[in-house]
């Protein structure tokens, strides 16, 4: 391998777009060479390349990809039902790859896949969750690790969209699409698994707005873990007003808030309260976030910081050849989460 990495990405929609501009941008700042754009749709790949004023070959399949010998690692960001098949071929061509979550959408897939790599490349793929690359919540990690507010006992985490999944997506189900990123969240902070969990899933809205393939536009997962310790999980497509992502760890000794919804936030800020009666938080900090000023999801202002600094993570472990911080196996354990909660769903009568 070169010494300044080679990498490519795959894929050029919601999520391809956004590491693409961030391979772009640490290509511009000497971190890697950004080597190609896979997608089949070149034309629309074109157009978005041109926009940024990025200057990389756009190619229409990963066999040109490997053919041509362009790179060597790639950020893969296919649709969910690819992922093992393309990761795969990619690995086989001797690259390391950073893979969009989640690892395949089901149980069986992950279990198959995880196998497979634990015997063969144990050290090849590293899984996208941004969120343990964000500035706020890692600071809010670091505060709970402190002890600052006692032992903890439950742990809250939202995310919420604004609309629909986009139409012609295919989720897997909502809770697999959605709530990986709060099931990951809460695994890493807490460094355990859950030894319980249940699930409530319903259709109330914005499934009528999209014709894309998804079993839920509104779930909460409940997880009991060890040593009375909970959390609770809300995911949804229809908070119509905007985007919405909070965290909220209860202590025995007071509690960490991360984020609030806004409908033009770029500020998140994190408090750490005691118990009712002091003046002040025991912390307080406000963390400014990126404006793209880019036609980019709605997520990309609030996780853009993350997602760039997963990119960095991801060339820096690849060019110094260090493990990875996150791999395939903590895609099956969120997996395994998310499957444990779904075993026991509730549907309740749902709207029309």
């Amino acid at each position: 391998m070169s010494q300044q990495l080679r990498l490519a990405v795959v894929g050029s929609g919601r999520m391809g777009r956004v590491h693409a501009l961030h391979v772009h941008e640490l290509a511009q700042e000497g971190k890697c060479t950004f080597a190609a754009l896979v997608e089949p749709n070149r034309e629309r790949a074109q157009e978005f390349v041109d926009s940024i004023g990025c200057k990389v070959p756009v190619l229409s399949s990963i066999d040109e990809l490997i053919g041509q010998n362009l790179a060597d690692a790639t950020v893969l960001v296919t649709p969910t039902d690819l992922h093992q098949q393309t990761a795969y071929q990619l690995i086989a061509a001797g690259q390391r790859v950073l893979l969009e979550k989640p690892l395949t959408g089901t149980l069986d897939g992950d279990l198959k896949m995880v196998a497979d790599l634990d015997r063969d490349h144990p050290d090849v793929v590293m899984l996208a969750f941004q969120r343990r690359f964000d500035p706020p919540l890692v600071y809010a990690k670091q505060l709970m690790d402190s002890g600052v507010i006692g032992r903890i006992f439950k742990i809250y985490t939202s995310l919420e969209d604004s609309g629909p999944a986009p139409n012609g997506y295919f989720s897997g189900g909502i809770l697999s699409d959605m709530s990986v990123h709060n099931v990951d969240e809460v695994l890493w902070m807490t460094g355990q698994m859950p030894a319980a969990a249940a699930a409530i899933g319903a259709r109330i809205y914005s499934h009528r707005h999209t014709t894309a393939i998804e079993d839920f536009d509104d779930a909460l997962l409940y997880l009991w873990f060890p040593d009375r310790l909970v959390s609770q999980i809300q995911v949804s497509r229809n908070h119509v007003s905007g985007y919405r992502v909070e965290s909220i760890i209860f202590g025995e000794e007071g509690q960490i808030h991360v984020g609030r919804f806004d409908q033009k936030l770029f500020d998140i800020t994190v408090e750490a309260y005691s118990r009712r009666g002091a003046d002040e938080p025991i912390a307080h900090r406000v963390f400014p976030m990126r404006r793209y000023h880019l036609p980019m999801p709605e997520f990309v202002d609030r996780f853009g910081e993350a997602y760039k600094a997963e990119v960095t993570a991801f060339i820096d472990c690849c060019v110094n050849r260090r493990p990875f911080p996150i791999t395939h196996r903590d895609g099956l354990r969120a997996q395994q989460v998310i499957t444990m909660g779904m075993n026991s769903i509730v549907q309740p009568r749902s709207a029309s």
